[in-house]
């Protein structure tokens, strides 16, 4: 439903479209708020990555074309953008260093800041960033966040990572979980899958999505699944491409799993995939939300998750809808996965419970946002609100 009167411009600054959760998370909320009548920049800092083929006609995406120093270049070029655009609201993704802050108070005009957190910040630096600039964020975030005019965390772990960061009372971060149910992902979880091992009569599928990258910890879920292949016929497939790929293809090697382990790198429609395999299998050290287990719950795959920081346990309700394991522990989750197998949780229960984290529901909820931030500026959108009820 569109508004009833002219609505303001509204921004989504990132650096990239990579392919990541956060790009993707973005890049829905930008096409969904185009759609309900907002005019709706994507501001690129560079504009490349996987994603950028997606963007939808309704949306103008804007190339800031930065260049190295790049904290530098893309601070410069952003508040040149804001001077001429000015748009009412900014929301700023995967910016740790803050340069949309920095960027609209240079430029000198009247646009909202929105930090929209997408990922455990303090475990992000501690297990990824052990140099200077690891040490050095943290301060950023600390110093420089307060000055957001709103922070959204895509979970309850996130807001309460940010605040105990960076001092911010946790009652002045907003959650809104990521929008990963939406149209797209609908339909493209009825495409068909050409690959032998998901044909009538083959061993079930164990199916696990994300960057090949420490954060995911896919050596645990390979350990756990060479356990689990010890009591049956199973395989198990990861989608997905990253730097950790040698040591892994290793792994497998050294653990005899060629025939039943398979790496097809990046996929265009990994929601077939989920939607055919028999448990979806999330190994993450750390998450900020964990896109691929709502949209793996939206297929109506059965779920085993590690109960990491943070995310997960959000969307599987603490394991109603889904197993939790301990992080880095194979046994257990080959365990979980096991038990999964032979009692899978009935598909339309999840189906239900992943309409929370559909399209409309969220845009609904950043439209609120809209609202609050604007009201003070004489400037009007219209409340909305997501109902949702447990359907258990």
């Amino acid at each position: 439903m569109n508004t009833p009167f002219p609505n303001p411009r509204i921004s989504f600054f990132l650096p990239a479209l990579a392919g990541g959760g956060a790009e993707r998370a973005m890049l829905h909320l930008a096409q969904g708020l185009a759609e309900r009548g907002f005019p709706t920049d994507l501001v690129l800092a560079k504009a490349e990555g996987d994603y950028l083929s997606h963007v939808s006609a309704s949306v103008r995406v804007v190339d800031l074309k930065s260049r190295s120093p790049v904290v530098v270049s893309k601070t410069i070029a952003l508040r040149r953008y804001l001077q001429q655009e000015q748009p009412a609201v900014l929301f700023s993704a995967l910016d740790i260093l803050s340069s949309a802050i920095w960027a609209q108070r240079l430029a000198g005009v009247s646009t909202r800041i929105v930090m929209c957190v997408q990922t455990h910040l303090s475990r992000q630096f501690r297990n990824h960033q052990p140099n200077t600039m690891g040490k050095v964020r943290p301060l950023l975030v600390r110093w420089f966040y307060p000055w957001a005019d709103a922070i959204v965390a895509a979970s309850r772990g996130v807001a309460e990572d940010v605040s105990e960061m960076t001092g911010v009372p946790i009652d002045r971060i907003q959650v809104i979980y990521n929008p990963v149910v939406t149209p797209e992902v609908l339909q493209n979880m009825q495409a068909r899958i050409n690959h032998p091992w998901f044909a009538p009569g083959e061993p079930p599928v164990i199916l696990g999505v994300g960057r090949l990258v420490s954060q995911k910890d896919f050596p645990t879920l390979i350990d756990a699944f060479a356990q689990l292949r010890q009591q049956r016929a199973v395989r198990l497939m990861i989608l997905g491409e990253g730097e950790d790929r040698p040591q892994l293809e290793a792994q497998i090697r050294q653990l005899g799993l060629e025939q039943d382990v398979a790496l097809p790198g990046f996929v265009e429609n990994p929601y077939a995939y989920m939607a055919h395999a028999q448990v979806f299998a999330l190994s993450s050290i750390f998450e900020g939300f964990g896109n691929v287990v709502a949209e793996a719950m939206a297929t109506g795959t059965s779920i085993v998750s590690t109960d990491c920081e943070s995310g997960p346990a959000e969307i599987l309700m603490d394991g109603k809808y889904g197993k939790l394991v301990p992080v880095g522990d194979a046994r257990a989750l080959a365990d979980a996965i096991a038990t999964t197998l032979d009692h899978p949780t009935n598909p339309e229960v999840l189906k239900q419970r992943a309409q929370a984290f559909s399209l409309d529901c969220v845009v609904n909820q950043y439209i609120n946002v809209l609202h609050r931030l604007l009201e003070k500026e004489g400037l009007q959108t219209v409340r909305t609100h997501c109902v949702y009820s447990d359907p258990a």
